[in-house]
C-alpha cells in the first residue's frame, strides 16, 4: 500500500530492453535505502514495482508487457524523471489516501493554467473513466494523491501547490504528456456495486 505522498522525483535508467520486458533502475536516497530488501515494493509514477536487485545505492525492477502497455513507464527514456515512493509501513502517516499502485490507465495533459501562485492541470477523460471521477473526490496521478477539482464531460483538473510542483514531476509537465491514473478504490467499489445492482434490477 502507498500513501500517495511522493517522496522525491528521480532520473530513471533503462538498464536493458527485451521483447515485452524492460529492466529499469533508480537511485535511492539514504532514507529510501534504509531496510530495503529484494522483494520490497516501490512505486514509480504510481506503479507498484518489485525490487529485483539492490546495488550501489540503486534499486532495479523488471517491468513486463501488461505494465508497459497500460502505464507510461514504457515511454520514459533514460534520464526521464519519475515520482518515487516506498511502500507504507504499519504506523506510517497516510497523508494522502490509500493507494494500491495498480494503475488503471493513462490520461493526457490537455491544458495547463498558471494563475499567480497556482498551477491547474487539465487531463483528458474517456467515457469509461468518467464514472469514477467526481468533483472533490480522490485520484492518483503519477503516484500523487490529489483532490479532483472541476469535472467536465471530457476532462478534469487538479490544483497543485508549489510544494507538489517542487517535489514531483508535475512542475515539468507539458501538454500532451501521459500520466498514470489510479482510481480511488472506495469510489470504484461503490460505483461498480451500484452498476451491478442496476443491471440485476435491484435498484
Amino acid at each position: 500500500m502507498f500513501s500517495g505522498i511522493v517522496q522525491n522525483k528521480t532520473p530513471l535508467s533503462v538498464e536493458s530492453e527485451k521483447t515485452q520486458l524492460k529492466t529499469l533502475s533508480i537511485s535511492l536516497t539514504p532514507k529510501q535505502l534504509d531496510g530495503l530488501e529484494i522483494g520490497a515494493s516501490i512505486a514509480l509514477n504510481g506503479v507498484c514495482l518489485t525490487v529485483t536487485k539492490i546495488h550501489a545505492e540503486k534499486a532495479y525492477f523488471d517491468v513486463m508487457m501488461e505494465t508497459l502497455s497500460v502505464t507510461n513507464l514504457g515511454a520514459i527514456p533514460t534520464g526521464g524523471l519519475v515520482n518515487t515512493e516506498r511502500a507504507a509501513k504499519f504506523g506510517d502517516d497516510i497523508g494522502g489516501h490509500a493507494m494500491s499502485g495498480h494503475v488503471a490507465s493513462t490520461v493526457e495533459v490537455v491544458a495547463i493554467e498558471r494563475p499567480e501562485n497556482n498551477c491547474i492541470l487539465w487531463f483528458s477523460l474517456l467515457p469509461e473513466q468518467r464514472k469514477y471521477i467526481f468533483k472533490k473526490g480522490f485520484v492518483g496521478l503519477n503516484g500523487c494523491s490529489l483532490t479532483i477539482g472541476d469535472v467536465l464531460e471530457d476532462r478534469f483538473n487538479v490544483y497543485l501547490i508549489p510544494e507538489t510542483l517542487e517535489v514531483t514531476t508535475f512542475g515539468e509537465m507539458e501538454v500532451g504528456d501521459k500520466v498514470n491514473l489510479e482510481y480511488d478504490a472506495q469510489t470504484q467499489a461503490i460505483v461498480d456495486t451500484l452498476e451491478r445492482m442496476r443491471q440485476a434490477g435491484q435498484l
